[in-house]
C-alpha cells in the first residue's frame, strides 16, 4: 500500500476543503521571495544551538588541561571530571524542563532569547573559575540554556518555515550545534581554557542582537488571540509581494479548532499520545547511540588510542566530517524524504538531524510547547546517565563495552525507524497533524 504522505492526497484527508491551496506555478513565482526572510529568522534563531554546540563539547579539551594543571583548586580527578562532563546534561534536563512552561508563556522567540542569560552567567564562570564550584555552576548554567533552546528553536523553525525548505531549515538546528562544537575544536587548538569559555559570549550577543529585529511565530500569536501581529509576521516572513490570505486561514482554522490545552483525558486519544510517544522515544533512543559521552570525552577517547595524530587535530577532524555530514543532509532530507536518511545514514546525517526536525513536525500543536520540552527532557536525563558512566565504565572494563552497547542500540533504531517513524516531506504541520487525527496505520508503515 502506498504511504499516505508520498501519495497523492486523498478526499479523507483533505485538511481544508473550503478553499484551495496556491497552485505549483504559483508557489514557484512566489518561493524564492517568500523564503529570504525566513532564512535570515532561522539563521538568528539557530546561533542558540551554535552556543549549545559549542558549549557541550566545552569539556573535550578542557578536562585533559584540567587533570595536568598545577593550581589544586582546580585539578581534577576521574570522578570530579565525570561530574564536569555530565553536569551539562543535568542543566539541558532542567532546560527542557523550563521549556515546557516557557514555550507557551513566553513564546518560542522570547525563550530563545531568555536562554542567552544563563549561557552568558555560565561562560562567565567558567572563564573566571577559581574553583571546581564554579566550573560546575558554569556548565550546568550553559547546560540550561542549551536545553531550553534545543526545545524552543526547532519548534520556532517548523512554525515559520514554508514545507517546501521546512526539511532542510530544520536540519539548521543541528548543522549550526555541529558548527558550534567544530569551532571549540578549532579554538581549542589556538586558546588556553578560559578564553575558550570568553569566546563562547560572542554568538550568545549576536543572537540576541538579530532576535530582537525577528518577529514570533504566527502560530503562537494566533494561539493567543493575537491575530493582527500574526497576520503581520506571516506577511514579513512570506514577502510583501506575497498573498498569505489562504496560508493564514489555514493556520487560523487549525488554532481554532485547538485553541484549548489539552487535558488529561484528551491525552489517551491516539492521534494526540501516537505522536508525542513517537517523537519521546526517538529522543531516548538518539541518546542512546552514545553520541553525547562520545563528544563530550571525545579527545580523552583518542588519547586511550593508538592514532597517529595529536588527539586535539583528531576531536577538529571529527567536528569537520560531522559538519558536511549535516549540511549533506540539509540540502538532501527534502529530496529523500526524512525516512530513508534515518535508514541508510550514519548519525549525523540521519538521527542527528532529523530526529529533532521530525519532534518540531509530528507534535500536535495544542501539546507542541509542553511536549517539545519534555522530549527535550526524556532526552538530557538519558544522557546525564550515559555521559556520568561512560568514564567509569571505561575505566573498569575498557572502551569497547560502551561502544558493543552503542552499535546494539543502533540496530534497534532501525527496527523502531520501520515501524513506527512516519513520513513527512513536503506536507504542512496542518497536514501531518490532519493524518494523525485519521487513525489510519498506514501513515506509520
Amino acid at each position: 500500500m502506498q504511504e499516505p504522505l508520498l501519495g497523492a492526497e486523498a478526499p479523507d484527508y483533505d485538511t481544508f476543503p473550503e478553499k484551495p491551496p496556491p497552485s505549483p506555478g504559483e508557489r514557484t513565482r512566489v518561493g524564492a521571495t517568500q523564503n529570504k526572510r525566513v532564512f535570515l529568522a532561522t539563521f538568528a534563531a539557530v546561533l542558540g544551538n551554535f552556543s549549545f554546540g559549542y558549549g557541550l563539547v566545552y569539556t573535550s579539551p578542557v578536562i585533559p588541561a584540567l587533570e595536568h594543571s598545577l593550581d589544586p583548586d582546580l585539578s581534577l580527578t576521574k570522578t570530579q571530571a565525570s561530574w564536569f562532563g555530565s553536569v551539562f546534561t543535568l542543566g539541558a534536563a532542567a532546560g527542557g524542563l523550563s521549556a515546557m512552561v516557557l514555550n507557551d508563556l513566553l513564546g518560542r522567540k522570547l525563550s530563545i532569547m531568555f536562554s542567552a542569560v544563563p549561557s552568558a552567567a555560565g561562560y562567565a564562570l567558567m572563564a573566571g573559575a577559581r574553583g571546581l564550584w564554579m566550573l560546575l555552576l558554569g556548565r550546568t548554567l550553559t547546560g540550561f540554556a542549551g536545553g531550553l533552546t534545543a526545545a524552543c528553536i526547532p519548534v520556532y523553525v517548523s512554525e515559520i518555515a514554508t514545507p517546501g525548505v521546512r526539511g532542510a531549515l530544520g536540519a539548521t538546528p543541528q548543522l549550526m550545534a555541529v558548527f558550534g562544537s567544530l569551532s571549540l575544536y578549532a579554538l581549542g587548538l589556538l586558546l588556553p581554557w578560559r578564553w575558550l569559555a570568553v569566546a563562547g559570549e560572542g554568538p550568545v550577543l549576536v543572537m540576541i542582537l538579530l532576535l530582537s529585529f525577528m518577529p514570533n511565530s504566527p502560530r503562537f500569536l494566533l494561539s493567543r488571540g493575537r491575530d493582527s501581529e500574526a497576520m503581520r509576521a506571516l506577511a514579513w516572513l512570506r514577502g510583501a509581494d506575497t498573498d498569505i490570505r489562504w496560508e493564514f486561514e489555514q493556520i487560523q482554522d487549525n488554532v481554532r479548532r485547538q485553541s484549548s490545552r489539552m487535558s488529561w483525558a484528551e491525552a489517551r486519544d491516539p492521534h494526540m499520545y501516537r505522536p508525542i510517544l513517537i517523537a519521546l522515544l526517538m529522543r531516548f533512543l538518539q541518546q542512546l547511540t552514545g553520541i553525547t559521552p562520545i563528544l563530550v570525552y571525545l579527545q580523552s577517547i583518542f588519547d586511550s588510542t593508538a592514532v597517529l595524530l595529536p588527539p586535539k587535530d583528531d576531536a577538529a577532524i571529527v567536528g569537520a566530517v560531522r559538519l558536511l555530514s549535516v549540511l549533506i543532509a540539509a540540502l538532501t532530507m527534502d529530496l529523500a524524504g526524512r525516512k530513508i536518511l534515518l535508514f541508510v545514514s550514519g548519525y549525523a546525517m540521519g538521527w542527528g538531524p532529523i530526529t529533532w526536525l521530525l519532534m518540531s513536525e509530528i507534535l500536535p500543536l495544542r501539546a507542541r510547547g509542553v511536549a517539545s520540552g519534555l522530549c527535550v527532557l526524556v532526552s538530557w536525563l538519558t544522557a546525564f546517565a550515559l555521559t556520568k558512566s561512560f568514564l567509569l565504565v571505561v575505566n573498569a572494563f575498557g572502551l569497547q563495552v560502551p561502544f558493543f552497547f552503542f552499535a546494539a542500540i543502533c540496530l534497534v533504531n532501525l527496527l523502531f525507524t520501520g515501524c513506527c517513524v512516519p513520513e513527512t516531506k513536503g506536507r504542512s504541520l496542518e497536514q501531518i497533524e490532519s493524518f494523525f487525527r485519521t487513525g489510519r496505520r498506514s501513515f506509520l508503515r
